[in-house]
């Protein structure tokens, strides 16, 4: 016998003809839905839930606009005339009723009709914080203003910035649970609309029940998952998200989410801070230039010390060999072990005071760090000088800005301090040279992401390890591929002619 099955548009059209009564039947199991009538004569019934909506809005709103118009309401049509509320929405699709209703909006029925009305009475800003510093993002100048959990928020504060009706945004609905809305924003007329069309397909492609965060669905559109690298950089700053767009790249943004997207990024971007750009081009090619030769520290500072006092004494200076010698002298443990422990260790204070309060977790981490280095020192289960070393290089990857790559960074050392134990240089070059090779594979939307170094754009250098000034970086990265090169003309805005001769 042939068994009969449904096709995929038989079942949304299955989906879409349950009864309203099933759907309110359903939500009735729950504590905090309620459905009444604010009539004696129950000819109309409200049904929400009251930890969604805005109670105000109900009793203040609503429910007087209703009792005193009701003997003229005749149909629901009527209710656009008598409430004055926007998004009155008058249907018959139940599966839009049921999505309406999980985002704070009130179903009214009337006696005997098929229709019904989803009016919108949500409170959105119902527990979202209200502050929204840049706290994990912090810099001493500059704006310190931040995301919060709110989409339209987020949307407002964008458009403070750039007033333009130029930026375009485009919502879509992720999540076939949650139902989050995802924007995506550009710049109409400047951003490439190859990485518009390669951003909104991917978004739409999303198949997830939850989107709890913005950080889902940077993994869920990301070129590669198999990677220690964040593939896009996530921002709590408006500023910075506002400068990506007017580069010409996409920022998406998530309901109850404080990260913005930035797309397409190449390396360097992670390793730039926004300070770089409110101080002097001379301080903040400097700074930048810190970090960079603090990123290479912590990355290959421990698996150097490993690959020399395991394989390569000939390289040490004679002044600094006893030294070594000394405080090695009782260590019972190789190099490799003895770098293992002091890593791990760090690690843990690390993760130990991140988990804490901020109170306990500072404290936690000051007083944790001196005594067990001092104890360690004692006990003869490590080196001064490898105390040092590591200390240092904890302190060196604290320098980039961006967590996510932080966290990278923390990551890499580990397979280079084992290299470096099995091979000593010649294993480190060897993970060189995978990492690179690795690297050269990565995308980011699309876009190579070691782009400008490679492929190689002398135009893309001049704000990458240095920050050259404004005047010198008038055009938009040429790997991005804008609609528009120039950002300004230096010519017209710095024609220091014009200055009045006080001579």
């Amino acid at each position: 016998m042939f068994k009969w099955k449904r096709t995929s548009s038989q079942k949304k059209q299955d989906k879409s003809e349950k009864k309203l009564a099933d759907i309110l039947e359903a939500a009735n199991r729950s504590a905090d839905f309620t459905s009444f009538s604010p009539l004696d004569n129950s000819r109309i019934t409200i049904s929400c839930y009251t930890t969604l909506i805005d109670e105000k809005m109900l009793h203040r709103v609503l429910l007087p606009a209703i009792q005193k118009n009701s003997d003229s309401l005749s149909d629901l049509t009527d209710l656009k005339n008598i409430i004055p509320l926007e998004g009155i929405e008058i249907t018959e699709d139940t599966s839009e009723a049921e999505k309406k209703l999980n985002q704070g909006h009130a179903i009214l029925q009337l006696k005997g009709g098929g229709k019904f009305a989803l009016i919108n009475i949500d409170n959105p800003m119902k527990g979202v914080r209200q502050n929204n510093k840049t706290d994990n993002e912090f810099s001493v100048i500059g704006p310190k203003l931040g995301f919060i959990e709110n989409l339209d928020t987020n949307l407002h504060l964008l458009r403070r910035q750039l007033g333009t009706t130029d930026l375009v945004v485009e919502e879509h609905e992720v999540g076939s649970m949650s139902k989050t809305r995802v924007a995506i924003v550009y710049l109409n007329g400047i951003t490439n609309p190859e990485f518009v069309q390669t951003a909104r397909e991917r978004v739409k492609n999303v198949d997830f029940e939850v989107i709890h965060d913005n950080t889902i669905v940077e993994q869920l559109i990301s070129d590669n998952t198999s990677t220690p690298f964040p593939p896009f950089l996530s921002t709590e700053r408006v500023d910075k998200a506002a400068h990506s767009l007017i580069l010409g790249q996409i920022v998406i943004l998530a309901e109850g989410s404080c990260y913005a997207i930035t797309a397409p990024v190449s390396i360097i971007e992670f390793f730039n801070s926004p300070e770089d750009y409110y101080l002097s081009w001379f301080q903040g090619s400097f700074f930048r230039m810190i970090r960079f030769f603090g990123v290479s520290f912590s990355v290959f500072a421990t698996p150097i010390y490993v690959a020399v006092l395991t394989f390569h004494y000939e390289i040490i200076p004679e002044d600094l060999l006893g030294p070594i010698i000394f405080s090695r002298a009782n260590v019972p443990f190789p190099p490799f072990l003895e770098v293992l422990f002091l890593e791990i260790t760090i690690e843990l204070l690390r993760e130990a005071g991140a988990r804490l309060p901020s109170k306990i977790g500072q404290t936690l981490g000051i007083v944790g760090g001196i005594v067990i280095g001092q104890a360690t020192v004692e006990a003869a289960l490590t080196s001064n000088i490898l105390l040092i070393i590591v200390a240092l290089a904890a302190l060196s990857s604290f320098t980039t800005p961006i967590y996510k790559m932080s966290n990278t960074i923390r990551l890499l050392r580990f397979p280079f301090i084992f290299l470096a134990a099995i091979w000593g240089g010649y294993g480190l070059a060897v993970g060189v040279v995978l990492l690179l090779g690795h690297l050269l594979r990565l995308k980011s939307l699309g876009i190579p992401y070691m782009v400008p170094l490679f492929p190689f754009r002398a135009a893309g250098m001049g704000d990458a390890f240095i920050r050259l000034p404004y005047y010198k970086t008038n055009k938009r990265p040429s790997y991005l591929r804008t609609q528009k090169d120039k950002r300004f003309s230096p010519s017209e805005n710095n024609n220091r002619e014009k200055d009045i001769n006080t001579e």
